[in-house]
């Protein structure tokens, strides 16, 4: 392929095309509506995980903006919303707390090209193998840390040190003036009923606006004195690249392959549940990544944090009627107005305020129907759930995927082991028939001499040491029969598993023969070097008639000359 061909198909396949905008001429007036219904939405999420994650409710809102514009024009979906998250605040907070605020510029960089690399290199499909209990506990223990981060803001303590968002906030309970963060829990409390209740009353008003209109009111009306957001950035900051050295790059290089493998992850998952939610179109994984990349790119170029796909802010833009990628333009484009015109309004919001919707939007992460599908299925699902979930809250969250994985591949494959059998099967009169007369007697004392063993599912590594064992306990007959037409998977291990079998049986005065092997497995058998131990090239047959009239030849060649 020349560099022009690769040239065609990277702009045909992941830039942005009219296609993008089929039908907004009679959809604009949805996609508008639905854009204004998530800006509203995103609005107090994005200085949320802002404050949450260190960097300030500033960088979460100009995050929120610049990585949303970039995600809806470059990305694959028609209705991913992308922008500062929940999950992407519990990578960031441990980065922030050991090299600081100014690190998570570089990082959104660095993670940004490595996501575009990945879509560049066609690894969006990815995600499919990620097993659905992996997720589910990954979903939880992200909600659980979530909540966990919230403690010293609900409590309008400052954020003890630490890395572990536990152990953070148990040093916030501990070292909280109670008569003192009364006030706080209560602006807390009030958010949350708000919360709760508002939806079921009515669920066209935003509720975490009303809640954080309220808390606010009520902190200022009151007089109580408590941690508030601050000044916000009266515009759009001048995009500039960060000046790094060798060893600041070197250092922040393991932070940001965690932050790129978890906007990869999160926003693939996020455009796969918003395709599950509508029949109209279906996203293009790769393009996906190549517009997160971007994104997180520009992101850090204006001064924000890194971002992903949000999942809950994509649903409500489905739910709202979006039909195009217009509507996620439109949600930053509200986001600019209130960047522009509502900063000092904003300003006075307490942080109580922002836990609050933070602790309930992280309690609704959960699905707990799911959870308990799960629990409910098999032994092995229940515990790569409950692993994945765990090693979430105590570890780090790229190591909870790759334990969940794990533990979920080490089951898969002690299931697949379990299923694969090995049997023997008798011989009928009439197979292998060789039309000479013989007598039943002769076949019958023939037969004697022969074994027929078929195997099923897969011969692999898992399972080769159970067939080897019973193989080599072979000590009564002179032929043995692999029927291997039933093997659907076999790897280098299971060849050499083979040839070991035929090497310890022919080195007894056994002879083998193969039986129906798969024509795309020779090769595997040949590289080995299964075949080649053999006694005869004439020992590897297609049908089971022909195996068997074999094996009563060689057995009568072998009788006769003891006779």
């Amino acid at each position: 392929m020349t560099l022009a061909e690769v040239a065609l198909t990277v702009r045909q396949r992941l830039l942005p095309r009219r296609s993008d905008y089929t039908g907004l001429t009679k959809s604009y007036r949805s996609d508008i509506v639905a854009g204004i219904t998530v800006g509203v939405v995103a609005l107090p999420l994005a200085l949320a995980f802002g404050v949450s994650s260190g960097v300030g409710a500033g960088a979460g809102l100009i995050t929120a903006i610049v990585a949303g514009i970039v995600a809806a024009v470059f990305g694959g979906s028609n209705f991913q919303v992308s922008g500062p998250t929940g999950a992407m605040t519990v990578v960031l907070l441990p980065i922030v707390a050991r090299f600081g605020a100014a690190a998570v510029v570089p990082v959104a960089i660095m993670a940004g090209v490595m996501v575009l690399a990945l879509g560049l290199f066609g690894l969006g499909r990815a995600v499919a193998y990620i097993p659905w209990p992996v997720v589910e506990g990954f979903t939880i223990g992200i909600a659980v840390i979530i909540f966990l981060q919230q403690v010293p803001l609900a409590l309008d303590v400052p954020r003890p040190e630490g890395e572990n968002t536990a152990l953070v906030a148990w040093r916030a309970l501990m070292a909280a003036d109670w008569s003192a963060a009364l006030w706080p829990l209560l602006v807390v409390a009030i958010v949350v009923v708000i919360l709760v209740v508002m939806p079921r009353l009515n669920r066209t008003i935003p509720a975490s606006i009303v809640a954080i209109v309220v808390g606010t009111l009520v902190v200022v009306r009151a007089g109580w004195t408590m941690s508030t957001i601050g000044p916000l950035p009266t515009g759009l900051p001048t995009p500039s690249l960060p000046v790094l050295d060798t060893g600041s790059t070197s250092a922040l290089f393991s932070a940001a392959l965690a932050v790129a493998a978890l906007a990869a992850i999160e926003s693939l998952l996020s455009a796969r549940v918003a395709d599950g939610m509508t029949s109209s179109s279906r996203y293009d994984p790769d393009r996906e990544l190549v517009g997160q990349g971007l994104a997180n790119v520009a992101s850090g170029l204006f001064g924000g944090m890194p971002a992903t796909g949000a999942i809950a802010r994509t649903a409500v833009n489905v739910r709202a009627g979006a039909r195009t990628r217009v509507s996620a333009i439109v949600h930053s484009v509200l986001l600019i107005v209130v960047v522009l015109f509502g900063g000092a309004l904003v300003a006075a919001i307490p942080l109580a305020a922002l836990a609050g919707v933070l602790m309930v939007t992280a309690v609704r992460m959960i699905d707990r129907r799911a959870a308990l599908s799960v629990l409910r299925s098999t032994r092995s699902d229940a515990l790569v759930l409950i692993a994945t979930a765990t090693a979430t809250v105590l570890l780090d969250l790229i190591v909870a995927v790759e334990i969940g994985i794990a533990i979920a591949a080490v089951l898969a494959l002690r299931a697949m082991a379990r299923s694969s059998t090995l049997d023997r099967e008798a011989i009928t009169p009439d197979e292998g028939a060789d039309g000479a007369g013989s007598a039943g007697s002769e076949q019958s004392l023939l037969h004697e001499h022969i074994a027929v063993y078929r195997i099923d599912g897969a011969l692999f590594f898992g399972a080769t040491q159970r067939f080897l064992d019973t193989l080599v306990e072979v000590t009564d007959v002179r032929v043995v029969v692999l029927r291997l037409a039933g093997v659907r998977v076999l790897d280098a291990s299971g060849a050499h598993a083979l040839e070991e079998i035929i090497d310890d049986l022919q080195s007894r005065g056994i002879a083998v023969i193969l039986q129906g092997v798969r024509p795309e497995q020779v090769p595997t058998l040949t590289a080995v070097g299964a075949l080649a131990k053999l006694a005869s090239r004439h020992h590897v047959v297609d049908g089971l008639g022909d195996a068997v009239q074999h094996a009563r030849t060689h057995v009568r060649r072998q009788l006769s000359a003891f006779e």
